[in-house]
C-alpha cells in the first residue's frame, strides 16, 4: 500500500486540463477565509503514484483534527486521523494499523480548529501556478516534519488538490473531485479504536 508518508508522485495532468489555462491569483486572506468557512467536507479522490499507478476513494474531513480516506477495491485500505493520531489500515496485513502522531505530519496545518496560514514563519511559498494558486506551508518550529502545498481554483474558490512532502522528501498528491462542504459527519467515522475492533482483516 502507498501510505501518506511514502508516495513518490507526479502531478496529474487531468486536473490541469479541467481548469482554465489562466486563473485569478488568490490572496492569502481569501484562502484563509475559504478554509475557515467550513469544518466538514467530503470528496472523491484520486491518488497518483510514482510508478504510474493510482488509487481512488472517498475523503472525509471534520475539523478540528479528524480526517479519513476510504480506498476503493481492490485496495480496500483506510487511513484515519483522529484522537491526535494517524492510523493506516492495510488489508494485506494481519497486524494492527500503523499509527503515528498527527502533530508530526503537515496535515495538522489544515486540521486546526482555526486555520491561519499567516502565522509567522508558516508560509514557505505563495504563487500563481498556471490554473491555480498554490500555497505551501510548514510548521515553523519543526520544518523536518515536511510541508503541505494546497492548490486552489478561483471564482469560486475551491480546494482542488494538495501535495504533501514528508521529511524524507517523499510526496503524496491527492486530487479532490466533487468536494462538498458543510456536510453532517458522525464522530464515530474518525474513531480509530472503533475501527480496529471492526476491521475485517484483523487476525482472530
Amino acid at each position: 500500500m502507498m501510505t501518506l508518508r511514502r508516495l513518490a508522485t507526479a502531478l496529474p495532468l487531468i486536473l490541469a486540463a479541467a481548469l482554465p489555462a489562466k486563473a485569478r491569483e488568490l490572496s492569502l486572506a481569501e484562502i484563509n477565509d475559504y478554509l475557515n468557512s467550513f469544518s466538514t467536507a467530503t470528496a472523491t479522490f484520486t491518488q497518483a503514484n510514482g510508478d504510474g499507478s493510482s488509487q481512488t476513494g472517498v475523503f472525509s474531513l471534520k475539523r478540528p483534527g479528524r480526517m479519513r480516506f476510504d480506498y476503493d477495491p481492490p485496495e480496500e485500505a483506510m487511513v484515519i486521523v483522529g484522537g491526535g493520531q494517524v492510523a493506516i489500515f492495510d488489508p494485506r496485513s494481519n497486524d494492527e494499523p500503523t499509527r503515528f502522531p498527527l502533530a508530526q505530519t503537515p496535515l495538522k496545518i489544515i486540521l486546526a480548529r482555526d486555520i491561519d496560514l499567516g502565522t509567522s514563519g508558516m508560509i514557505v511559498d505563495l504563487r500563481a501556478n498556471g490554473a491555480m494558486t498554490s500555497v505551501t506551508a510548514a510548521d515553523p518550529d519543526h520544518p523536518d516534519y515536511g510541508s503541505i502545498r494546497l492548490d486552489f481554483a478561483a471564482d469560486p474558490v475551491r480546494l482542488a488538490q494538495w501535495v504533501i512532502t514528508d521529511g524524507s522528501g517523499a510526496q503524496t498528491v491527492m486530487v479532490l473531485s466533487d468536494l462538498q462542504t458543510g456536510v453532517r459527519l458522525g464522530d464515530i467515522l474518525f474513531n480509530i479504536l472503533y475501527e480496529m475492533k471492526n476491521w475485517p482483516y484483523a487476525a482472530n
